[in-house]
């Protein structure tokens, strides 16, 4: 799951293809993503892994980083 959204983000989101992303590295305060990003993400997590993550989850402290978007993944799987 860690490496499909790392390439998800790298893919969708990051304009350096050189720019190196791990499970801990900033997204939001770094600039990498924008809250149109999350909207994009929670969309490909529902079609991805059929987790539907609530409006009000949906929030910068939430999609910080890519363990703390696994963390939210994992608490709406059925």
């Amino acid at each position: 799951m860690k490496e499909e959204l790392i390439e998800y983000i790298k893919k969708e989101f990051v304009e350096d293809p050189d720019e190196e992303i791990d499970e801990n590295t900033p997204l939001m305060s770094s600039g990498l993503i924008d809250s149109l990003s999350i909207v994009s993400l929670v969309a490909f997590i529902d079609k991805k892994y059929g987790v539907k993550i609530p409006d009000e989850k949906g929030t910068v402290e939430n999609f910080e980083t890519v363990t703390k978007i696994i963390d939210i993944i994992n608490q709406f799987k059925k």
